[in-house]
Formats: structure tokens, C-alpha cells, sequence
């Protein structure tokens, strides 16, 4: 029976409510065996790593993501209320939100499609790929151990592609039905009411920032009294996500990059005395953004905090202005012109929804977003993001969710290790300042074998009777970084 180490005892416990108790116990089996891992997530690799501390059959772990009752929102809010209430338990909230590509093969795949992927794409050259697109909203925590915030991820949902020909299976379909319009066209027509009528059952297609937006109502919905500070890159710079943040203004600000041709004008006068016709909706045209930028000639210096935690000089320009959008209407912004004195970085323009910010905070907050980009990263090389092999639906909506969950477990155990503990194992190289999460999941990993494995089969006093140096060798093989 797998123990669970004191320090990772008040973490893990807080899930138990989500599970009926024997899932309960085989989804900790599974959490805990998805940390000690190196390669592939698959349900039969982590059995493979932890084969006599998995009680039942084998196939009873897989029935935990393709069968077995329990929610992921439920455990995404008990994960956000531990976050909200040990880290961060007072003042705003920053939220960073982004997507990202996880290849998956097979054809019969729930969700799959193609989405372009930003990482290998360029101006003059478009890379796609085949798999799922996750829509991520993550809290910035500040650990006490690392200079800069770390994104942890909360919320994920699964972005569906336009429904096309999405895959060899489909292409298949559709040929078929063409013979079959050929050969009878009777049982054609009635082959496409059928198709019509399952075309209407099927749920709108939603953006990426549509998606976000009904994350960060969840979250609002949970946490009522907190204020969130959300920051995306431009594909979550829309109007609609600016028009629900001030709807919300109370909750929730957005930061994000902006239009430097965008339509800003004045609210609208007040209604005088009796009108014949309409109301206006708008007042005057203001100057966009870079008409303003090309008529200023003096620009305000300042010192910000810059991607990566670093620091940079860049001169800013700001206004302010309603942002319309015909049939939408005016959402008040600030908007930030920004230009790197270095030299190194493009001009941008961001904006944010909350006017009583300062240029400077506003720079700082959507640079602050690049944690996440860092979280997918790391992801990737340490707890096999893309190695998922689930093809039905509710393995495709539980698995890659839950790696993104591991992420912030991780991290918080990592926060909770013993004195003396935290460092252990960590690689130290030359211009190393800080520590990374591969530093975290090793110590993560050294903790769990000794005191949940090698307590589990009795082997603890035996494993601390061996040399020092043969102990390190032996968890330096069992604990690797990735």
C-alpha cells in the first residue's frame, strides 16, 4: 500500500472529496507514479514504475480517466482555493492565459484537429500539427524560493476546431457518401437530413478567447471577492474579453497587446430635452494610438521589470480613450505605447481595462505572462505533456488536465519539503541564478522514494544504512530531472 509522505499529506488530502475512495486510491497511485515517471504518461508506464504499490487489476487504473465518476472542475477548485488561500491570500490576483498545441496521434481521437503551431511557425513559413489545442489559465504564484512568479496552471478546456475533414477517418466518410449520392440518391438525401439535423445538435464553435472567457468566469464565479488581474498575449486582446472584463470591472482587468489603428472616441454626450430620432452611441473620433505616438515628441522614461524577471529602459507613450467595436459598443481603455531604448525588442501597444493602472504597472504585468510560456516548456521536458495515447472522450478531457494539475502539485510540494531537502539533487552550472523546475521535481521525487516507496516496502532503515556515496548514486538514478 503506497504511503504518502507527511509534507505532501495536506496537498493530496484535499482531493479525497472529488473521488469515491477506492478511485480515490488509484488516483493517488496514479499521481504519484505520473511524478516519479521519466517518459510517457501513459497508464500502463506508470504501472510499470510502481508496480507492487498498485493494488487491483491493472485495467481498474485505466477505468479511473475512461469511466469512474468525478469532476476535474471540482479538483481545479479545490487546487485554485489551496493557491488563493496559502500564497496568495490577500491583494489582486494576476492571472496569465495562453494556449498550446499537444500533438497526439491516431485517428479516431476525441477532439483532434489541426492548429497551427506558434513555436515552429514564421513570418514566411505557416508549421501545423495534429492534436489538441488546451486553453490554459494559470495563477502567478510567488514562491518565496524563486525570483519571479510561477505560472500554475488551474483551468484548462479543450479548443475544437471548425468542423472540416479533420482526419483520414472522416475523409473515408465522406467518399463513401458520394458514392452513395451516386448509386441512390434517395438514401443521399435522407443520409444528408440526417447530417443536417446532427449538424444542429452540435454545440457553436467557440475561440480560443471565447473559451478563456468562460474560464475566467468560473473563476470569478468561485471567488467573488477576490480581484483578478488577467494578462494574454494578442489572440486574447479581443473586444469581447475587453467588454466582459469592464462588465466585471468590479472582479477583473484585463492586460493585453492592442491595436495601434484602433477606434477610440469619447463617450457619448447626454441625452438633452426631447430627441426625434436615436441616441448616439459614441461622441467624438478620437486619434488612434500611433497618430497620437507620431505627433508626441516627448516620451516618458522608465525603468520596468521585463520578460524573463530582468529589467529593461523603454520610453512610453499613453492615453486613453472608449474602444469601439460596431454592434458591440464603447469599453473605456488606457492604452501604453512602449518602445524598447535598447534596440532589441519591437515597439508594442497594450492596453488594460482598468484606467486607475500606471503605464508602468500595465508594461509589468503583461511582461509578468511569460511564466506560462516557461510552464509549457517545462512541461514538455519534465512531465509528458504530448506522451498521453487516450482516444475517448473522457480520457482526452481528463488526462492532459490533469498533467496540467501535476504542474502546480509539483511546484506546491516542492514549496513544502522538509529544511534541508530542497536542494537536493539540483543541478548548479555557471550563471545558474535561480532554481527551475527541473530542480523541484527532483527533490520532489528524492522525498517520495524515500519516505512514501522505501517506507512503504519497510526499506527506509535499510536504504540509510548504505554508504552516503552509494545513497546518492542510487536516488540519482531513481530521481532524474526528466
Amino acid at each position: 500500500m503506497l504511503l504518502i509522505p507527511s509534507f505532501a499529506r495536506p496537498v493530496l488530502d484535499q482531493f479525497a472529496p472529488v473521488f469515491f475512495q477506492p478511485t480515490y486510491q488509484r488516483f493517488l497511485v496514479l499521481l504519484v507514479a505520473a511524478i516519479l515517471t521519466t517518459g510517457r504518461r501513459t497508464v500502463s508506464n506508470l504501472l510499470r514504475t510502481v508496480p507492487g504499490l498498485a493494488p487491483g487489476d491493472p485495467s481498474s487504473y485505466h477505468r479511473v480517466f475512461s469511466r469512474r465518476r468525478w469532476s476535474t472542475l471540482q479538483l481545479a477548485r479545490l487546487l485554485a482555493q489551496f493557491l488563493l488561500d496559502h500564497y496568495v491570500p490577500d491583494g489582486p490576483v494576476f492571472l496569465a492565459g495562453d494556449d498550446t498545441v499537444d500533438e497526439h496521434r491516431g485517428t479516431k481521437v476525441h477532439g483532434k484537429s489541426c492548429h497551427r503551431d506558434p513555436v515552429r511557425s514564421t513570418h514566411s513559413f505557416t508549421a501545423y500539427r495534429w492534436g489538441h489545442k488546451w486553453v490554459v489559465l494559470t495563477i502567478l504564484v510567488p514562491f518565496s524560493f524563486a525570483p519571479r512568479p510561477w505560472a500554475l496552471p488551474v483551468l484548462v478546456a479543450l479548443y475544437r476546431g471548425a468542423e472540416k475533414a479533420q482526419d483520414k477517418g472522416q475523409t473515408k466518410a465522406k467518399t463513401k457518401r458520394k458514392k452513395a449520392k451516386a448509386k441512390d440518391k434517395t438514401k443521399a438525401k435522407a443520409q444528408q437530413r440526417a447530417r443536417r439535423k446532427a449538424q444542429a445538435s452540435k454545440p457553436r464553435h467557440k475561440t480560443p478567447s471565447e473559451l478563456m472567457r468562460q474560464l475566467l468566469a468560473v473563476l470569478i464565479h468561485w471567488f467573488p471577492d477576490r480581484q483578478f488581474v488577467f494578462a494574454g498575449d494578442g489572440g486574447y486582446g479581443t473586444h469581447a474579453l475587453a467588454r466582459f472584463a469592464h462588465r466585471h470591472q468590479r472582479h477583473l482587468s484585463l492586460v493585453s497587446l492592442f491595436y495601434p489603428d484602433a477606434n477610440l472616441y469619447d463617450p457619448p454626450p447626454p441625452v438633452v430635452g426631447k430627441r426625434t430620432g436615436r441616441p448616439r452611441k459614441k461622441g467624438d473620433k478620437r486619434p488612434a494610438p500611433e497618430a497620437v505616438v507620431a505627433a508626441t515628441s516627448e516620451r516618458t522614461a522608465l525603468d520596468v521589470s521585463w520578460y524573463g524577471g530582468g529589467r529593461r529602459d523603454v520610453a512610453v507613450v499613453s492615453g486613453t480613450g472608449h474602444w469601439y467595436k460596431g454592434g458591440a459598443g464603447l469599453v473605456p481603455v488606457l492604452w501604453v505605447f512602449v518602445q524598447d531604448r535598447t534596440g532589441t525588442h519591437r515597439d508594442s501597444d497594450l492596453f488594460t481595462t482598468d484606467l486607475s493602472l500606471t503605464a508602468q504597472q500595465v508594461i509589468e504585468t503583461y511582461t509578468g505572462r511569460w511564466s506560462i510560456e516557461t510552464t509549457f516548456q517545462e512541461m514538455r521536458a519534465y512531465l509528458g505533456l504530448e506522451t498521453t495515447r487516450g482516444w475517448k472522450k473522457r480520457t482526452v478531457l481528463r488526462a492532459a488536465p490533469c498533467l496540467f494539475g501535476l504542474f502546480s502539485v509539483v511546484s506546491v510540494l516542492y514549496s513544502r519539503l522538509p529544511a534541508g531537502t530542497a536542494t537536493a539533487g539540483a543541478v548548479s552550472y555557471r550563471g545558474k541564478t535561480e532554481v527551475t523546475f527541473s530542480d523541484a521535481i527532483t527533490a520532489v521525487r528524492r522525498q517520495l522514494w524515500l519516505e512514501g516507496v522505501f517506507e512503504s516496502h519497510g526499506q527506509a532503515e535499510v536504504f540509510q544504512n548504505l554508504p552516503r556515496p552509494f545513497q546518492a548514486v542510487l536516488l540519482a538514478a531513481l530521481a532524474p530531472a526528466a
